[in-house]
């Protein structure tokens, strides 16, 4: 009986010991989902990792952790680099991966504009999208989140001077891309222009609007993989968009990723959401998603028609 007893008494102790690691999970789960987005720029795999990552925390002693979010980044971070080196090796040319977008409406109050942008960084996950998967943790946990470079080498099996020059090496990268334009309305402009022009079949409007260094890419993902496409450069950009024409009657206007977007859809199906980068005046990129997969989960946030 004292026996039973002292094993319920401990079962017990077990049971409370995870009932306030989860609670502590829950606590920071916000950080951490935006830790896993800005690592993936995929909704659905940041879900994925958040999940991953709990599992291989609820059945550890946390009361030695002083720094319980420090603690869960990092294993956050684990998960993460082991998705992107598995997408890596799935994909042969990973540039036809188009991060998840966030879509809102333009009449969307103010406010909730702010906030889209500030919690994707559209610029940003299209410049880490061209990092190697730890120069890309590297980065984001230590520029982005601040954590430590002990932790994140940690996280990486590297030293801490090999996790600072990823960093650094990936902080040259991103310096070397173009600044976005932040008004909204200057990129509204370009984006219908942009719009018009394909409409019109107008080419010589198409040069005017985009970058001569401009970037398609198109993301069909498994379903569609013959759909999926990287143009670079004016000329042949602006030659693959003039067939969109047929598009026209079914753009609509939209935020993506806080951003001036479009999403194309009819009779209530999404067919495509297209974000656009602006700089030094002109549309610097385009990233187009057509997986149906990923486009049924969006959240649109109201009607696509």
């Amino acid at each position: 009986m004292a026996g039973q007893a002292s094993d319920h008494a401990d079962e017990e102790f077990s049971m409370d010991d995870g009932q306030r690691l989860t609670d502590r999970f829950e606590q920071h789960r916000p950080h951490l989902r935006a830790v896993a987005l800005q690592m993936l720029g995929s909704v659905s795999e940041t879900e994925d990792a958040l999940q991953e990552a709990w599992l291989r925390v609820r059945d550890q002693d946390a009361d030695g952790v002083d720094n319980m979010q420090a603690w869960l980044t990092t294993v956050v971070g684990r998960v993460c680099l082991n998705i992107l080196r598995s997408r890596r090796t799935r994909r042969e040319d990973l540039s036809w991966h188009v991060p998840d977008p966030v879509v809102s409406w333009v009449d969307d109050d103010p406010e909730h504009r702010g906030l889209v942008a500030d919690s994707v960084g559209s610029a940003l996950l299209v410049v880490l999208e061209a990092l190697t998967p730890a120069e890309r943790l590297a980065f984001v946990l230590h520029d982005v989140f601040g954590l430590p470079f002990t932790d994140i080498a940690a996280a990486l099996d590297r030293s801490e001077a090999a996790a600072q020059q990823l960093a650094s090496r990936a902080r040259r990268r991103i310096r070397d891309s173009p600044e976005p334009d932040a008004d909204l309305a200057r990129q509204r402009q370009l984006v219908d222009a942009f719009f018009a022009a394909s409409r019109d079949g107008d080419f010589e409007r198409l040069l005017e609007v985009l970058h001569p260094d401009v970037r398609l890419r198109i993301d069909g993902g498994t379903l569609r993989a013959g759909a999926s496409l990287v143009r670079r450069g004016a000329g042949d950009v602006a030659a693959h968009t003039v067939t969109y024409s047929r598009l026209h009657p079914h753009i609509r206007s939209a935020l993506v990723n806080g951003a001036a977007g479009a999403v194309v859809a009819s009779h209530g199906r999404v067919m495509s959401v297209m974000a656009f980068t602006v700089s030094d005046g002109r549309i610097t990129r385009i990233d187009s998603l057509i997986d149906p997969e990923r486009l049924a989960r969006l959240e649109l946030g109201g009607s696509a028609t």
